[in-house]
């Protein structure tokens, strides 16, 4: 079952709630201004017509277009041409620039609704996935994909992640799908607490940590996963500088003694999406191109899912962190018309 344009917009005005700075601001991709609906599809038409097909055309007209209006596209073209436009893009490109096109004419509910259930169906489970979307998604965001992916594949969400993980693994992916209102419930009960009794409450978390993993022959996983799974980024982050105060050192390096495998992926996630979403996805990117080979679905799946969001903010926290620009590392890292789709999107060089 499809998952309308209109419903789209609604339910992901609230995805840039959280960003202190205009999201839009931060977007490397933007609504073009003199937008035809019609016109564009008519070009689209032509570049695939015939014998060959204009991939410049095709890369440089969608990424100048917002997702809302690569939806308007999606419907004219089916109305002048009586075709999927997503089906003939298939049809006519190959590879990863395909992979990279279609992602980018697919909603933003829809896609990561759809990259989760490619997660978890099939042989093996991409846990890299899971922990990337349900780490940094907002928790109305997770509401909004659990309601998604009810309405398209009739099942839940839960159930299905709950039958293909195992261990404190899966119990802290519960935790974050079920949006525990634990976090917005100490939050706002800042605003009954006495001023002098609020750090004392930040302490006494970053004691509770301390005690279950540095202070104690093995580790109390369950500890972790709770405290870090239903607590909101802002309360996290006053317990981080706590603990800083109370261990020494920063709660990632417990985290990375104390824990292995997939469930100090998970937990390093949610502690550096508390801290900043853009400098988790610049180090993301910035990984997922170092070394012999490069992990495309990953560099394809975020610079899709934040070139509307936050692409400049990560830009900028990418040459902070490492010896180059994001785009001059994806230029050296890739090529032909899934490089120049890339770069577009980047948006721009910061060296």
């Amino acid at each position: 079952m499809a998952i309308s344009a209109v419903l789209q917009k609604e339910i992901y005005k609230k995805r840039h709630s959280f960003v202190s700075i205009s999201p839009m601001l931060q977007a490397t991709v933007k609504a073009s201004r003199n937008f035809n609906a019609t016109d564009d599809a008519e070009i689209l038409y032509k570049a695939m017509k015939g014998i060959g097909t204009d991939e410049e055309a095709i890369l440089q007209l969608l990424v100048a277009r917002s997702n809302a209006q690569r939806q308007q596209i999606k419907v004219a073209f089916k109305t002048l041409f009586g075709k999927d436009l997503v089906d003939r893009l298939k049809g006519e490109l190959g590879g990863k620039f395909e992979t990279l096109v279609v992602g980018l004419m697919t909603p933003p509910l829809a896609y990561d609704v759809s990259l989760l259930r490619n997660a978890i169906k099939g042989a093996g489970t991409d846990e890299k996935v899971l922990v990337e979307i349900l780490a940094s998604r907002t928790p109305e965001q997770v509401k909004d994909i659990v309601a998604a992916y009810r309405k398209e594949y009739d099942n839940d969400l839960e159930e299905d992640v709950s039958g293909d993980t195992s261990g404190h693994f899966k119990r802290l992916l519960v935790i974050l799908l079920q949006v525990n209102l634990l976090s917005s419930v100490l939050v706002s009960s800042r605003l009954y607490m006495s001023p002098l009794l609020y750090p004392f409450d930040m302490f006494l978390w970053s004691q509770v940590l301390f005690k279950a993993g540095e202070q104690k022959f093995g580790t109390d996983e369950q500890t972790f996963v709770t405290i870090l799974g239903n607590r909101s980024a802002e309360h996290l982050r006053k317990v981080f500088d706590a603990y800083m105060k109370l261990a020494g050192y920063e709660m990632e390096e417990s985290i990375k003694r104390e824990t292995s495998g997939g469930l100090e992926d998970l937990l390093l996630a949610v502690v550096k999406c508390a801290r900043s979403v853009p400098t988790y996805f610049a180090e993301t990117l910035y990984y997922a191109m170092k070394g012999a080979g490069t992990d495309d679905n990953t560099l394809i799946r975020v610079m899709v899912t934040r070139s509307e969001v936050d692409l400049l903010e990560i830009r900028t926290e990418f040459r902070k962190l490492f010896a180059c620009s994001l785009f001059s590392m994806i230029k050296g890292d890739t090529g032909g018309d899934y490089r120049k789709a890339l770069l577009l999107l980047c948006g721009g060089d910061d060296e």
